[in-house]
């Protein structure tokens, strides 16, 4: 299992379990089995979602945690399979059959391993138009789904009130609506001190998804 992942997945755990006054060892312990065992991609998704149907009070983490779990397949799975296994008729099927799952965590997840990769400090202006190509006229549906990140671009410069206030207007039915606040948060401050969480967590309207998810993030990018 990769090592970032696991972190990753053991710091959303507890911030969550932590603020919902919950306990969070046997759902790590069942998905650290699941992300780690020499089974098929389907049989570790099926496996997780199994671990998350067991804690139902961890409902709200089940798809960032898949996406987690598929980028845990890309970092130490893939390595084992053929070359071109990602370009197999197999694959495919996979894709289509899990289209509907995850969440946009799964890009900006995809954007830190490369940072790391190629030693750059993660930057949001270079997220949007570098990475996803907000800009280009074929990912206009990127540009779509990124549109309030693209339009309050300037809050990064701001504080956590300012992000959770416009985080609070955003429609419910757009992609964001829920990582609006956490990835914002994250190019504000990507290495958060104490007071810092303590502030990000009290303008929170939603703390213990909203904290996870921005410790899931600052523990997958140290």
């Amino acid at each position: 299992m990769d090592k970032h992942v696991q972190n990753a997945l053991r710091a959303a755990l507890n911030t969550y379990a932590e603020i919902e006054k919950v306990d969070a060892s046997m759902l790590f312990a069942k998905l650290i089995e699941a992300f780690a065992a020499d089974v098929p991609y389907l049989d570790k998704v099926a496996a997780m979602d199994a671990a998350f149907d067991d804690c139902p009070n961890f409902e709200a983490l089940r798809e960032p945690i898949f996406d987690l779990l598929l980028i845990n397949f890309f970092a130490a799975d893939v390595q084992k399979l053929e070359s071109d296994y990602l370009e197999s008729e197999e694959w495919e099927a996979i894709e289509d059959e899990t289209i509907d799952r995850g969440t946009e965590l799964l890009n900006l997840l995809l954007y830190l391993r490369e940072c790391a990769d190629e030693d750059i400090e993660p930057q949001l202006s270079d997220y949007l138009r570098e990475f996803l190509l907000v800009d280009e006229d074929e990912f206009q549906d990127e540009h779509r789904i990124y549109e309030p990140v693209i339009a309050n671009q300037l809050l990064i410069d701001s504080g956590y009130e300012d992000i959770a206030a416009v985080a609070s207007k955003i429609p419910d039915d757009q992609e964001l609506a829920e990582l609006f606040y956490p990835i914002m948060g994250f190019f504000y401050e990507q290495h958060p001190t104490e007071r810092d969480w303590k502030q990000y967590v009290a303008a929170s309207k939603n703390p213990a998804f909203d904290a996870a998810i921005y410790q899931l993030i600052t523990a997958y990018n140290h």
